[in-house]
């Protein structure tokens, strides 16, 4: 399975981008754990804490088809590394106004800013997109590559936050997830061999990405997922609590995070004949009909398992969602139309997180899963509806000269 992979790191120059987005990853991880921990313990508010952090997703969601469309334009380099320097400044800035009380409202201004950053996912993307982009094979397995180091991310990353903030104090997951990210994306960024070359601006398609046929849809299908993924975190919670196992819960969200990332390795090891629109809506279908059984279980290690085997939809999902968008675009707005999906996700994690909190207030943890399963039905539904015009949209995109 994973000799699949091996081609990609054989690819010159491509080591050094692989190790910074690594590690800029695992930083980006870090960062919302890392602050609820920071602003709860020093505020004694799980409420204060959460603002804070929803500030920052908000403004990473608005910031990624922004920056995108701007590294489209003029590089990655160009445009990147400054805004990589004033979010690291910030951020640091935010771990010294929280060990020195500032007021909240500082604390959100200065974490706000910091989150105004290019994120290496997009941009790592678009570097595959541009060196496998006469062999849709190699794509491929690149593409669920970069799923899987996501997911990686997500596991190592905060718990690596909440061990360094208790061991040592409130700010330290901040500090670090601050020196992961920039040192990472900074290596990222040096990596000059990798970069994809800028369209000369004569040659570069009018108007923005959101424009191109079928993007809107895979992004809303993608805020979809999200809903999913950030209302199964809160109920994973609140399901172990009110089981009597608390401490479980981390084993729930893992089992999760295990199945999604040993699905994403098989996948990117495939190759498929069929469109990228008929891969999602099996995809999305597969998440929608594993997720049902959560409705159903009795006992934590039986959600736990439940959970174990619905990952595995996830990493195919958003493998071929983020693949398809890059499709659907020109070469010269790659980056801004991977971003405007990921926007998708980052939105819909974040109200998926509030909407799993009503379900569990006014359902129950139990009942609550249904918030998660309507949303991969809607997302089912969204896909299957629309999927004749998302696979017309894939096919004309095949065939454009459009640069």
């Amino acid at each position: 399975m994973l000799t699949a992979y091996r081609p990609l790191f054989a690819v010159p120059g491509a080591l050094p981008f692989i190790a910074g987005t690594a590690l800029a990853r695992i930083g980006g991880a870090m960062f919302g754990v890392a602050v609820i921990v920071m602003v709860s313990d020093r505020r004694g508010s799980y409420a204060v804490a959460g603002v804070v952090s929803a500030v920052g997703l908000v403004v990473l969601a608005l910031a990624g088809p922004v920056l995108g469309r701007l590294i489209d334009r003029y590089g990655q380099r160009r445009v990147a590394v400054p805004f990589v320097a004033v979010a690291g400044a910030t951020g640091l800035g935010t771990a010294l106004a929280s060990w020195a009380g500032a007021p909240v409202w500082a604390l959100a201004v200065l974490y706000g800013l910091s989150a105004f950053l290019p994120e290496p996912g997009p941009m790592s993307r678009a570097r595959w997109a541009h060196i496998f982009r006469d062999d849709p094979d190699r794509l491929h397995t690149a593409m669920s590559f970069e799923q899987v180091a996501d997911e990686a991310s997500f596991v190592v990353g905060p718990v690596l936050a909440v061990l360094v903030s208790t061991l040592w104090f409130p700010e330290a997951g901040l500090v670090l997830a601050e020196a992961f990210f920039t040192t990472g994306a900074l290596l990222f960024l040096a990596a000059r061999a990798t970069e994809p070359p800028v369209v000369p601006h004569a040659e570069r398609p009018a108007g923005l990405a959101v424009r191109w046929p079928g993007l809107l849809l895979v992004a809303g299908a993608l805020l979809l997922t999200g809903v999913a993924l950030g209302a199964n975190e809160v109920l994973a919670v609140a399901f172990a609590e009110a089981d009597g196992n608390a401490s479980l819960s981390s084993v729930v969200l893992a089992a999760f995070a295990l199945g999604s990332t040993v699905s994403g390795l098989w996948f990117g090891g495939r190759r498929f004949g069929s469109t990228l629109t008929r891969r999602l809506l099996l995809a999305t279908g597969a998440m929608f009909v594993l997720e049902v059984p959560a409705l159903l279980v009795h006992g934590t290690w039986q959600l736990a398992l439940v959970m174990l085997v619905a990952g595995s939809a996830t990493a195919p999902t958003l493998i071929t969602s983020l693949s398809l968008a890059q499709r659907l675009v020109p070469a010269a707005l790659v980056t801004e139309g991977i971003a405007v999906a990921v926007t998708g996700i980052l939105i819909g994690i974040a109200g998926g997180s509030s909407l799993g909190g009503w379900a569990v207030e006014a359902l129950g943890p139990q009942r609550g899963y249904a918030v998660p399963v309507l949303a991969a039905a809607l997302a089912t539904a969204a896909v299957g509806l629309r999927a004749r015009h998302l696979e017309g949209a894939e096919r004309a995109r095949l065939s454009s000269p459009v640069p």
